[in-house]
C-alpha cells in the first residue's frame, strides 16, 4: 500500500514538473523581421514611398504576432510574417521579385526550427506563389535540407503548394530596371538608385532585397525565415546566402535565429548566421554583442554590406547594419515598432 502511494506521489511529481516545462510563457513572445538593407536614405524616399514601407511591416509584425498570441509556434509565426512580405511588390521577393537577364524572376528561400536543427530551403524556382511555404514543406516532408529547380516546384506541386504562372511575378518597375541595369551591362543589387518619379515606390535607393523573420514563441523555441529574389540581371543560376542554412538563415535554441540580408557572396564566406550562434554558444557573448561582432568588424573587413536580425531564447535581440539603412521592426508586448533609417 505505501509503495502505491509512493509511487502515485512520484508520478504526480514529475506530471507537475512536465507541465511547468510546457506551459507556454507569453511574456518574453518576440517578433522581429527585415525587409532589406542598402542606400535607404531620407533623401532617396518620398513621404509616400515610407509610409508604404512602414505600413507593410508593421502588417507583417502584428500578422505574425498574432500566430504567436495564440499559441502558434515560431515557425507558423515566421511562416506567416514572411508570406505577407513575399505578398507584397515593395520588397525583393515573391511578388516583387527581381528580374535575372534571361528575364526570369527566380526566387529562394530558407526556414530553420531552432528547437530541432531541422531546417528546409529551395532555390531558382519561379512557379511557387509563396517560397517559404514550399522550403518549409522541404523540412518537414522531406529527408533533404535542400532543393532546387524543376525539382522543388515538382515537389510544391506534390505537396499541394500554390503554383502560379511565372507571369504572376511580373511587375514593370522591375522589368524596368532590369532593362536599365542590361544597357549599363553591370549587376545591380535589387533596387536602382537612378532619378525614377517620385510615384514609383521603388527608387528608394540601391538595396539588397531580401525579407526575414526570427521569432520566440511562448513554449521557448525559435525559429528563422529568409526569402528572396535575389540580384537584378544576375546570371548563371546564381544562388545567394537566403536559402544557406548558417549563412542567411539560422536557428538554435541553444543560442538565437538570425535572419541576413546583403551582399550574398560576402554573408556566405563569413558563414554570418551560424558565426553568431556560434560566439554566443561557445563565447558566451550576448545576442547583441556577437550580431555586431560579425555585421559591424567581420563583414566591414571583408567588404561586405548588409545586416541582420537576431534573437535569442529570452526574447533580446539585435537589429545592426552596415549599410546606409535597412528595412527592419519588432513586436513584443504589443508593442511594434519599426525603422527605416540610421538615426
Amino acid at each position: 500500500m505505501r509503495k502505491n502511494v509512493y509511487l502515485l506521489l512520484a508520478c504526480f511529481l514529475l506530471s507537475a514538473v512536465s507541465f511547468a516545462q510546457t506551459k507556454p510563457d507569453y511574456s518574453k513572445v518576440t517578433l522581429v523581421i527585415h525587409g532589406g538593407a542598402g542606400t535607404i536614405t531620407r533623401q532617396n524616399m518620398t513621404p509616400e514611398k515610407e509610409k508604404a514601407y512602414r505600413e507593410k511591416l508593421n502588417e507583417a509584425l502584428q500578422v505574425g504576432y498574432a500566430v504567436l498570441k495564440k499559441g502558434g509556434t515560431s515557425l507558423d509565426a515566421v511562416e506567416a510574417t514572411v508570406k505577407v512580405m513575399e505578398d507584397s511588390p515593395l520588397f525583393n521577393a515573391g511578388k516583387g521579385a527581381v528580374f535575372t537577364s534571361e528575364g526570369k524572376n527566380e526566387m529562394d528561400a530558407a526556414i530553420m526550427d531552432g528547437k530541432t536543427l531541422k531546417a528546409g530551403s529551395i532555390a531558382s524556382v519561379t512557379t511557387i506563389k509563396n517560397p517559404i511555404t514550399a522550403a518549409r514543406a522541404v523540412m518537414e516532408k522531406s529527408e533533404h535540407v535542400m532543393m532546387i529547380g524543376a525539382g522543388a516546384e515538382k515537389f510544391a506541386q506534390m505537396q499541394q503548394i500554390e503554383i502560379v504562372d511565372p507571369s504572376y511575378f511580373y511587375t514593370e518597375t522591375r522589368y524596368q530596371q532590369l532593362q536599365k541595369i542590361k544597357d549599363k551591362e553591370k549587376t545591380q543589387l535589387d533596387h536602382d538608385g537612378g532619378t525614377g518619379s517620385n510615384e514609383n515606390i521603388f527608387t528608394e535607393g540601391n538595396k539588397f532585397g531580401t525579407v526575414g523573420a526570427v521569432a520566440l514563441d511562448a513554449y521557448g523555441n525559435l525559429a528563422a525565415a529568409t526569402t528572396t529574389g535575389g540580384m537584378t540581371n544576375k546570371r548563371y543560376g546564381r544562388v545567394g546566402d537566403a536559402p544557406i542554412i548558417g549563412a542567411g538563415t539560422y536557428a538554435d535554441n541553444a543560442s538565437c535565429a538570425v535572419s541576413a540580408t546583403g551582399h550574398g557572396e560576402y554573408f556566405i564566406r563569413a558563414v554570418v548566421a551560424h558565426d553568431i550562434a556560434a560566439l554566443m554558444k561557445y563565447k558566451n557573448y550576448s545576442v547583441k554583442k556577437a550580431a555586431e561582432e560579425v555585421v559591424m568588424k567581420k563583414l566591414v573587413e571583408f567588404g561586405g554590406e548588409g545586416g541582420v536580425i537576431a534573437l535569442d531564447r529570452n526574447g533580446n535581440f539585435s537589429m545592426p547594419f552596415n549599410s546606409a539603412g535597412m528595412y527592419r521592426g519588432a513586436i513584443k508586448n504589443g508593442k511594434a515598432e519599426v525603422y527605416i533609417y540610421k538615426d
